[in-house]
């Protein structure tokens, strides 16, 4: 994935609905992976997309429409050709914030366990 032929393309919005209506536009529009998203204050989030250039570009554009259509979008980029390292900084900032992201439970195993959680719940 880091060879020269590939791209970053950034969407960024105002809420969580957009970012997935923008995300599953852009998934679908191109031949991308969708990395990961990022949150920040006042419910600001981007999503970050890699592939050919070509296909970010159009995959961003198609995000961009979807965001609008939906709710509030506030930027987008296309960063043909990246650096490595700015590539690994966007990684490393990522690898933090998994970090800090609380574990969820896990479901339980059977249907057995989970009747009766259900019932205990219910009383």
């Amino acid at each position: 994935m880091f060879e020269n032929g590939y791209a970053l393309g950034m969407i960024e919005t105002v809420g969580f609905p957009a970012l997935v209506a923008a995300t599953d536009a852009a998934a679908k529009a191109a031949d991308v992976r969708c990395v990961t998203y990022q949150g920040a204050d006042a419910g600001i989030v981007t999503i970050y997309v890699v592939g050919d250039v070509a296909s970010v570009t159009a995959a961003v554009a198609a995000g961009e429409a979807e965001a609008r259509r939906v709710g509030e979008l506030r930027h987008s980029r296309v960063i043909p050709r990246p650096e490595q390292s700015v590539m690994q900084m966007v990684l490393q900032q990522l690898e933090k914030e998994k970090g800090k992201q609380p574990v969820k439970p896990s479901k339980p195993k059977n249907s057995q366990q989970a009747t009766t959680t259900q019932t205990s719940k219910e009383e």
